[in-house]
């Protein structure tokens, strides 16, 4: 079942997710539910408060960014193949020299900007088995990782702009929070009933 996507100026996307147990209910359902969410909308990855579940959950499907001809090949074969669900993950490490990369959410359609981020991390989460994994990301997929991994913190990727880019897409992100944008998926504004 395709979800709303919650939109910015929703207090869940910036409240810090709770660990999610074994025995959490209907997970599997959940977890169906989100990535046929993120697909329809046409997403790389979408974090369960993003639909409004405050839990440490997300998933990821980088897929997409392996038709990206800039990316060397064995980048490409990886993303091709990076899909995963992280239920409580953990970042270990990060490293490298922050790089820039244009970054959107689907919680925030139609703003895009330029985020820093570091280019290596080491990560640790249990899949939708609780089975235990520990995995090494760099380039691409580590940014998708570390931009999923904030919306469980409570971050925006809006958040790490500097102020003087804050200031240019205030009146962006209030239209956003006032269901004022128009969208090709379902999105719950904040302050409204009405689902769109």
């Amino acid at each position: 079942m395709v979800l709303p996507i919650v939109a910015y100026g929703d207090p869940v996307l910036k409240q810090k997710a709770k660990e999610i147990a074994e025995d959490y209910a209907n997970l599997n359902e959940v977890i169906a539910n989100m990535e046929e969410t993120m697909h329809g909308a046409f997403g790389v990855g979408l974090a369960a408060p993003q639909v409004g579940l405050p839990i440490r959950m997300f998933l990821v499907d980088a897929s997409p960014f392996a038709d990206d001809e800039v990316l060397e090949e064995e980048e490409r074969k990886f993303l091709e193949s990076f899909k995963h669900t992280f239920i409580n993950p953990v970042i270990l490490e990060e490293s490298g020299d922050e790089w820039a990369f244009n970054e959107g959410c689907l919680s925030i359609p139609d703003v895009r900007e330029d985020v820093f981020r570091k280019p290596n991390i080491k990560v640790e989460y249990v899949d939708e088995d609780f089975k235990p994994h520990t995995l090494e990301l760099s380039g691409l997929a580590a940014r998708v990782f570390q931009h999923e991994y904030d919306h469980i913190e409570g971050v925006l990727f809006t958040d790490r702009l500097s102020s003087l880019k804050k200031r240019l897409i205030k009146s962006k992100l209030l239209n956003i929070s006032k269901g004022k944008i128009n969208v090709d998926y379902r999105m719950r504004f904040p302050n409204m009933k009405k689902k769109r």
